[in-house]
């Protein structure tokens, strides 16, 4: 993730730092003290995720330069920062995700994080999961399992990471689309990433074979073929409409 700061006022960068690492101290972000060297970088891949951007500089106008990143990268979430709320008005005309007034908190920036997460989850659905002292979103697209470990949870992602996060698995669970199965206790998979069904389990792309519960494996075996069925139809009509 792209984290963009811009602020003419270096002090005013250190500041935003502090802020963002009180709440989440893994995460580092690009700092730019005029628009030229943001909008230059932007071109960059990948964009931004989210850029923090000062309305009120001596030379630039923070909501103009927010008009020429929309242009360069409209999916990166704007959150402006300043003084004074005399442009707030002009600030959510550009569907900016938050205004913050100086001096930004660490309570400020987890909220801005809060709302890109919650824009982008309307077109790709995330999780939020606690890790050290921050958090981090994951497309439940990319989750392959999630099993209980003692207090914690493991995820198993579809690109081989394993995240270990102190918390429960049915808080998860809440978080959760109708892709994902619970087929024992403590155990989800994401139907998506299921390579064989047998008749006491089934075996995920990653390798790994994992047993039914014994009362539920009719229930199991009828919503894997629910949703199997569902996407078939899905795919069929999706070639249908292309033809």
């Amino acid at each position: 993730m792209r984290i963009a700061v811009c602020d003419d006022d270096r002090q005013e960068q250190e500041k935003f730092i502090e802020a963002l690492h009180e709440w989440d101290p893994t995460r580092s972000p690009e700092c730019f003290s005029d628009g030229d060297s943001l909008l230059k970088a932007a071109r960059e891949s990948p964009p931004f995720s989210i850029a923090f951007l000062d309305i009120y500089m001596p030379k630039e106008n923070g909501v103009d330069i927010a008009v020429e990143l929309r242009k360069i990268s409209p999916e990166t979430g704007i959150v402006f920062v300043t003084t004074s709320e005399e442009y707030a008005v002009d600030a959510f005309a550009l569907n900016a995700l938050h205004y913050l007034v100086k001096p930004v908190t660490a309570n400020g920036i987890r909220d801005a994080f809060a709302r890109l997460t919650k824009q982008q989850g309307r077109d790709r659905p995330t999780i939020l999961i606690t890790v050290k002292r921050g958090s981090r979103s994951i497309y439940l697209e990319e989750i392959l399992s999630l099993q209980s470990a003692d207090h914690r949870t493991e995820i198993s992602l579809s690109d081989g990471e394993l995240l270990s996060v102190w918390m429960p698995l049915g808080e998860l669970e809440q978080q959760l689309d109708d892709r994902f199965l619970k087929i024992q206790r403590g155990m989800i998979v994401n139907m998506a990433y299921i390579d064989r069904m047998e008749p006491d389990g089934c075996t995920l792309r990653n390798g790994i074979h994992v047993l039914f519960s014994r009362k539920g494996r009719a229930a199991i075996r009828s919503a894997y073929d629910d949703y199997a069925f569902a996407h078939l139809s899905r795919r069929h009509s999706l070639r249908g409409g292309k033809r």
